[in-house]
């Protein structure tokens, strides 16, 4: 009697995909609103200079804003990505920084990675659509974020896009590589990053 085949991942690091809360998406968006209302608070919460994004602006999310429940919904969120990839809890998140993403067309994110244990973006707001390729037979990957890891092999691929849509949220090790591609249409593809420490204990895999 043949058993039944199953797939096994053991060599792949996860990726945890969610969805943010209706009134939170709202809330981040009215936040920035405000902000970009004030000249002063838009130069002060200014963090491109932290950031390799060759994008219209990147902005740090104030602490009394996290506070309002970003914090605890990036706890949650990181303490049950953890769980589900490790089987292990955590009883430590603190947050490194948490900032705002405003793409527009012809701009990019290239390949980096972030600082901390944990990172994950979220999307807010995307444009109708983010154009054409110019050669219609290729994968369209305009305004997708691309997660890479390793190099392709036999059975094993190194990359996967994930176009955005606005309620998204992916978590993932700090050391993946990623980038995010231009687009060609008008409107904003607009997103908010983190980057978090969980427990040593579990963070350190070389202890």
């Amino acid at each position: 009697m043949t058993e039944k085949m199953t797939i096994v991942r053991p060599f792949s690091p996860p990726i945890g995909r969610y969805k943010i809360p209706q009134n939170l998406i709202n809330d981040l968006n009215n936040y920035v609103e405000e902000v970009l209302k004030d000249r002063n608070k838009t130069q002060q919460l200014d963090f491109g200079k932290n950031l390799v994004g060759e994008v219209t602006q990147e902005l740090l999310i104030s602490e009394s804003f996290l506070n309002k429940g970003l914090l605890a919904f990036l706890g949650h969120s990181v303490e049950n990505y953890i769980k589900l990839s490790s089987e292990k809890q955590i009883h430590n998140f603190s947050l490194i920084s948490a900032w705002i993403v405003r793409q527009f067309k012809n701009e990019y994110n290239p390949i980096h990675w972030h600082s901390g244990h944990i990172s994950g973006v979220g999307y807010l707001k995307v444009p109708k659509a983010f154009g054409e390729n110019i050669k219609k037979d290729k994968e369209n990957v305009n305004g997708s974020i691309t997660f890479i890891h390793g190099s392709k092999m036999f059975l094993c691929g190194s990359k996967i896009s994930y176009s955005p849509k606005v309620g998204d949220f992916y978590i993932f090790p700090n050391y993946m590589m990623h980038s995010v591609w231009p687009f060609n249409q008008d409107g904003e593809r607009r997103c908010f990053s983190f980057n978090a420490n969980i427990d040593d204990e579990i963070y350190n895999v070389y202890k």
